[in-house]
């Protein structure tokens, strides 16, 4: 079952965006819920302390939760998400905004994987999918397309290919920029590691 998380960062209207599968669930991150117009969808749930939501008018049923709280509000949608049973999370919204935020989102869409949900963050112009030993990745792009694999943690053994430069049980330190800016050869492109955590971004051609 797949959820639909709205938060509050930029979605541009992009091909892949158009491309995702629709969801069985639209859970709306308070402020977030600005984008429900623009998918074309409808909020199943809007939750959160609704402090980034002035003037926004949804029709849809509210989970009312007070400023002084231990959760961000995605981390509350995520909870309504689960609950009703969903799997595997698409953030949208997920780039730009607060830098706060969208590191937590991207720091706890590691641990989400972890615990073995699908994860997708995506903003439209650019997407991200978090890469773990156990977790190995399949993208099919566009040759030329520019995807970067972001070091968590030192990577041990990290294999890439279908690329302009491809690796081989690589090590990489954390945070390096040996990963950054390659580039899909058309196809295929899979990505795999032995130890670690990185997340795999992706740029996509603007509006159109």
């Amino acid at each position: 079952m797949t959820a639909w998380i709205l938060v509050g960062g930029r979605l541009v209207p992009t091909g892949a965006l158009r491309a995702l599968p629709r969801p069985d669930l639209v859970v709306a991150a308070d402020g977030g819920g600005r984008h429900a117009a623009a998918l074309g969808v409808r909020v199943d749930a809007w939750v959160g302390d609704f402090d980034s939501s002035a003037g926004l008018h949804l029709d849809a049923p509210r989970e009312v939760h007070p400023a002084a709280k231990d959760e961000t509000d995605a981390e509350l949608a995520v909870r309504v998400a689960r609950r009703r049973g969903a799997t595997r999370l698409v953030f949208l919204g997920a780039f730009g905004g607060r830098f706060d935020h969208a590191a937590a989102l991207m720091l706890g869409g590691l641990r989400l994987t972890r615990e073995g949900l699908g994860v997708t963050l995506h903003s439209g112009d650019e997407s991200g999918s978090p890469l773990l030993p156990d977790r190995p990745l399949s993208l099919h792009l566009p040759a030329g397309t520019t995807l970067s694999v972001l070091a968590f943690t030192d990577l041990q053994g990290l294999t890439l290919t279908g690329v302009r430069w491809p690796l081989r049980r690589a090590n990489i330190p954390q945070g390096s920029g040996w990963t950054v800016s390659n580039e899909a050869a058309g196809g295929e492109v899979r990505a795999a590691l032995e130890g670690g955590q990185a997340l795999v971004t992706v740029l996509s051609p603007g509006p159109g």
